[in-house]
Order: structure tokens, then C-alpha cells, then sequence
């Protein structure tokens, strides 16, 4: 026994479509789609024009961060607001059908279009990244590539440079005499800055060799006596290690700051896609409520009668 008559044919085929109309949905995810686009390139151009290269002039960092996430989420609202009211109201009418399953499509044509429109700018901007990805390794590998070329060119001097800077400190213990010998200035100046650098890469204490030595390297060529030259040795030692623990503080402060502005960027914007998701679904409800208020006109022929005959 047939479960309905042979009166319904329509009401059959009906329950076997499909309840995704994907010509809406994609019309709406490029809707959505170029919309961001043109806000984006809006909101980067007054990015552009509020900064100023010049100090304490422009917007700060914070105005623009808070500006740029603002911006961003007015692009979501407005750009997935369009694409969700052009899945809702071009979607496929669906006559016979309870409210709720209406709705409940209406919801689901707005996501998708959002969802697509998002896939999309997505696959755009990995694109871009490896691009300038890729440009860079081009970059870097150039540099290598002259790098090597002018080391080659010089007859090994580089490595040898390299070596010298390496193994210095401990070359220099090798001559040390209890009277250092008269040296160029430039000659002076290599060997505080192999030890400064030797002592400060490990524990930061200057060994007791070292400050007698550098103390008497500097009696020698100011007519300081050992004891004042012992105490500019401990002054000048003390001011490098200090701004060496300043850098690496202030280096400390700037690796904090970007995580935690990459973390707020991460959080916003996952809350501005998210607010995306909800108005295109919102708006395809409105646009599919709009699609079914239509109504059809039917056109009627329009016939011409005949004049009688007389």
C-alpha cells in the first residue's frame, strides 16, 4: 500500500530534495567575502594615514590595536551580516514545511555562507604568508649565497677571523706576562673585549687574574696607580655587566609584550568570528522570513476581442 496517494506526486519529490540550496550559500560566502576584502583595504589605508614615523606624533600603538580589533569586528558584523541575508533570501523556497525545520535550514544556509566566506579569506591569507615566507628564504639564501662567495674570496680570512674571535681569550692567557708590554691601543682595546665578553658569556664574576691584569693594562697607559686602576677596572666591569642585564631584561619585557599581544589578537578575533557566525545566521533567518513574505504574481493573456459584425 502506497504511504501516500497517487494524487501527491509533488509531496514525494519534495521530501527527496536536498534542504542545502549551495547556489545561495556561495552566493553569499562571495558576497561576504568581497565585502571584507574592501573593508580590510579601508581599515589598513586609515591604519596607514593615523600612524606618523615621527615620535609623539599619530596614534599609539594601543589606540591602533584597539582600533584594529574594532575594525575587525565591524567587518565581521557587516560582511557576514550581507552573506547571511543573501543565503537566506535566495535560497530555494521550501513549500509544506513545519516553521521549525524552516528556521532551522534558514540558520544553517547563514552559517555555511559564512563558514565558506571564512575557508576562503583564510586559504587567501595563508597564501600571502607563504609567499613572503618564500620571499624571504629567496632573500636569505642570496645573502648565503654572496656570503660564501666573498668568504671564497678572500682566501679564508673569514674562518680564521672567526676562529681568532672564538678562541682569543683563552690565546691572550697564553702571553700574559706579570708586566704587560707597550701595545697599540686598538691591540688594548681586543684584549678587554675578549675577556669582557669570555667573563660575561659564563658566570659574570671577573677572575682575579683577569682584573690584575686589565688593572694593570690600564695603569700602564693613564698613570693610574694599581689600586685606582684595580677600582676603574671594577667600575667599568660593573657598568658593562649592568647594561648587559638591562638588555637582556628589556629583551625579556619586549618577548612578554608580543605574547600577550598575540594572545589578545588570537582572542579577538576568534570573539569577532564568532559574532560573524551568529549575524550571518540571524541575517539568513531574516532574508529567508523576507523570501517566503514575497508574493508571486500570476500574469494573466491579455485577449483582444473581436468587433462584431454588422
Amino acid at each position: 500500500m502506497n504511504p501516500l496517494p497517487d494524487t501527491y506526486p509533488a509531496a514525494v519529490e519534495h521530501n527527496n530534495a536536498s534542504g542545502v540550496s549551495w547556489g545561495a550559500i556561495f552566493a553569499g560566502a562571495a558576497g561576504a567575502a568581497a565585502l571584507s576584502l574592501i573593508l580590510i583595504l579601508l581599515g589598513t589605508g586609515l591604519g596607514f594615514s593615523a600612524m606618523s614615523p615621527w615620535a609623539n606624533e599619530g596614534a599609539s600603538a594601543k589606540a591602533l590595536g584597539i582600533s584594529a580589533v574594532v575594525w575587525l569586528a565591524v567587518t565581521q558584523i557587516l560582511a557576514s551580516g550581507m552573506g547571511g541575508y543573501l543565503a537566506g533570501r535566495l535560497r530555494v523556497k521550501w513549500a509544506n514545511m513545519h516553521g521549525d525545520e524552516v528556521y532551522f535550514r534558514d540558520t544553517a544556509h547563514g552559517f555555511l555562507s559564512w563558514a565558506v566566506a571564512t575557508l576562503v579569506a583564510a586559504i587567501l591569507i595563508a597564501g600571502s604568508v607563504g609567499n613572503i615566507i618564500g620571499g624571504g628564504a629567496k632573500a636569505g639564501a642570496s645573502v648565503v649565497s654572496g656570503a660564501a662567495s666573498a668568504t671564497t674570496q678572500a682566501e679564508g680570512s673569514a674562518a680564521s677571523n672567526t676562529s681568532s674571535d672564538q678562541y682569543g681569550y683563552f690565546v691572550d692567557s697564553l702571553f700574559r706576562d706579570n708586566r704587560p708590554v707597550a701595545v697599540s691601543d686598538d691591540a688594548a682595546r681586543g684584549v678587554v673585549v675578549r675577556i669582557f665578553t669570555q667573563t660575561l658569556a659564563n658566570d659574570g664574576q671577573l677572575a682575579a687574574e683577569d682584573r690584575n691584569y686589565l688593572a694593570q693594562l690600564v695603569a700602564q697607559r693613564t698613570n693610574l696607580s694599581q689600586a685606582d686602576a684595580q677600582a676603574r677596572v671594577d667600575q667599568v666591569y660593573g657598568q658593562a655587566r649592568q647594561a648587559v642585564e638591562d638588555a637582556k631584561l628589556k629583551a625579556k619585557q619586549a618577548a612578554d609584550a608580543a605574547a600577550k599581544a598575540a594572545a589578545m589578537a588570537s582572542l579577538w578575533t576568534f570573539v569577532a568570528l564568532l559574532c560573524g557566525a551568529f549575524i550571518a545566521s540571524l541575517a539568513a533567518i531574516w532574508g529567508g522570513r523576507r523570501r517566503d513574505a514575497v508574493t508571486y504574481l500570476e500574469s494573466r493573456p491579455y485577449t483582444t476581442h473581436a468587433a462584431p459584425v454588422r
